[in-house]
């Protein structure tokens, strides 16, 4: 019998999120984390061989000689976080909007000025490749140091057919180069460009950008900015289906300014995920639990708007719906990369539980990417993404912020920081 690769053995805990590769974990589903005390699992060829207590996976047949050990005494091991909406790739940065904050000028004024995305997307458009990839792989690299093993990234500073696909393609050869896995998602629908309508534009990314993104395999998901003035539901809706015929499956920036309709759109649509929902309706979340839509909620978006508006994810959850949790990284509305923070902020202002936290970003947030299959939990048959976090417990994890919590992050079987 071959022997593990990689035993990590006696933590405090091991939280093995288990039970919800096929389907996500809805309601008070998301409160179970199948926490296993002395936890332990192997490792071979890069998947989960053996979990359990440390005596039973001792005593399982996988741990030999030339087996390496991690002691993760004291320790709380999870899977790697999974984070499903970001808009990591981009150049330049957008910190003298700060001060209009600060000064209550709105985020959508700030736009309709030439800031806010169009001011990142005439960065963006005017670095080189080279130096558009070297300031998304830093911020990469930060990601995996807070733990995160898988992400999807949204194109979305081009808002050309050229530069869409240019930011699509440079998601892939990041993909190939560093150790986060990256689904990259299609958001040529993010503003409106100078020169066009919305009704122009819209016609545009449906005529033009679809098919060419869709002929050459270079996203898995469209999605698209809803919101009054930006995208309406009309206009949503036609591009959302758009994508849907040429075999893109949908998200949906939904709701985060107003209640416009963005939640109930998804929920006709059957949309993977709406990601933001701040302002999304009883009928909306309604609509979102009755067809299966991950509400993808960003609070550290909410907590960077200073708007003291966030989520009401204990009311999506009490209507059955699926939550999960990302950093929705961008240069504007929440220039962060870390994981442990959103936990955080989800316990204080989303008033979730540590557990229910723990899933929505990783089982759940793995649904939202498609990637259920394979990563989001410690289950035997499992890609070994895993975390060794320095803190003796769950609750410890968003009880002490603005520190970062990982002690080590294994990919696929190899301890990579």
């Amino acid at each position: 019998m071959s022997v593990a690769d990689l035993y990590i053995h006696s933590a405090n805990y091991l939280a093995t999120v288990g039970g919800h590769s096929e389907k996500p974990a809805y309601g008070q589903e998301m409160a179970k984390v199948g926490l296993i005390e002395d936890g332990a699992l192997a490792i071979y060829k890069g998947k989960i061989v053996a979990v359990g207590t440390t005596a039973e996976v001792e005593h399982s047949g996988w741990i030999g000689s030339s087996t390496q050990q991690i002691d993760a005494q004291g320790k709380l091991v999870t899977p790697g976080f999974v984070d499903p909406h970001t808009h990591a790739l981009y150049a330049g940065s957008r910190e003298h909007e700060l001060s209009l904050k600060i000064q209550g000028v709105p985020y959508l004024e700030i736009l309709k000025q030439g800031g806010g995305i169009l001011s990142t997307v005439r960065q963006t458009i005017q670095a080189r490749d080279e130096d558009i990839k070297g300031q998304t792989w830093k911020r990469l690299k930060g990601m995996l140091s807070f733990g995160t093993t898988t992400a999807e990234v949204k194109s979305g500073y081009g808002l050309s057919l050229q530069e869409e696909l240019r930011a699509l393609k440079l998601i892939k050869e990041l993909n190939d180069e560093q150790q986060i896995d990256l689904i990259p998602t299609f958001l040529g629908a993010h503003a409106v460009p100078p020169g066009y309508t919305e009704e122009s534009y819209t016609e545009w990314v449906i005529e033009e950008m679809l098919p060419s993104v869709a002929k050459e395999k270079l996203a898995e998901y469209c999605d698209v900015f809803c919101e009054p003035g930006v995208f309406s539901v009309k206009s949503s809706e036609k591009i959302l289906q758009a994508a849907k015929d040429y075999g893109f499956k949908l998200k949906i920036h939904a709701d985060e300014l107003e209640s416009a309709g963005g939640a109930e759109l998804a929920g006709r649509l059957s949309a993977v995920s709406a990601e933001h929902l701040l302002k999304c309706s009883d009928e909306g979340i309604s609509a979102m639990a009755e067809n299966g839509v991950i509400g993808v909620l960003l609070p550290a978006t909410s907590f960077n708007l200073a708007k003291n508006s966030y989520a009401r994810a204990r009311d999506m959850m009490s209507k059955g719906m699926a939550l999960a949790l990302a950093t929705d990284c961008n240069p504007g509305s929440s220039p962060t990369e870390s994981m442990p923070l959103v936990l955080t902020l989800a316990c204080l202002y989303l008033h979730m539980s540590p557990e229910e936290a723990l899933v929505a970003a990783t089982i759940n947030a793995a649904h939202a990417v498609g990637r259920a299959d394979r990563v989001g939990s410690l289950e035997v048959g499992k890609q070994a993404d895993i975390l060794i976090l320095d803190v003796p417990n769950l609750d410890y994890l968003p009880y002490h912020f603005g520190i970062n919590p990982v002690e080590t992050v294994i990919k696929s079987g190899k301890v990579v920081n």
